[in-house]
């Protein structure tokens, strides 16, 4: 039987910190690069829904492609089945949807109708959980760390 260390929220929200913040900056290099004069601002109504879209395609992407977006990369944890094995796109893309519309509500529903479960709304409709990562060192190689 294998083991699955569900996320906790703290790291949850960090990774989320560093993906808006790495969206963020490509967005206003892009549209600065282009002569547009647009912050990016993901609590912004004026900005909402292009914000939306553009964190909707890059957690879709991201975790479709290998379950981790750049911020839950930096924090070891990955967006996985409820087994622990790895989503397709279309899954990713439900997964993400709550999370770059209306994260908010997404959380408060998780928290409030299912306590305990370390899940949000949009993670119980598409049967996604997060979890701790694991990095295991890859097969015939062994790490050691420089004496100080």
């Amino acid at each position: 039987m294998e083991t699955l260390t569900l996320a906790k929220w703290g790291n949850r929200f960090w990774a989320w910190v560093v993906d808006i913040l790495l969206v963020s900056a490509f967005s206003n290099i892009v549209t600065n690069s282009l002569g547009f004069t647009w912050d990016f601002d993901p609590i912004s109504m004026e900005s909402f829904g292009f914000s939306g879209v553009l964190l909707f395609a890059y957690w879709t992407l991201f975790e479709g492609y290998g379950g981790q977006s750049v911020g839950k990369m930096a924090l070891n944890l990955k967006v996985t089945d409820r087994k622990g094995e790895k989503i397709d796109f279309g899954i990713a893309a439900l997964e993400s949807f709550g999370k770059a519309f209306i994260l908010p509500l997404d959380c408060l529903i998780g928290w409030f109708a299912m306590p305990n479960s370390k899940l949000r709304l949009f993670n119980r409709i598409s049967n996604t959980i997060v979890i701790r990562a694991a990095y295991e060192e890859p097969e015939g190689i062994k790490y050691v760390k420089e004496k100080e």
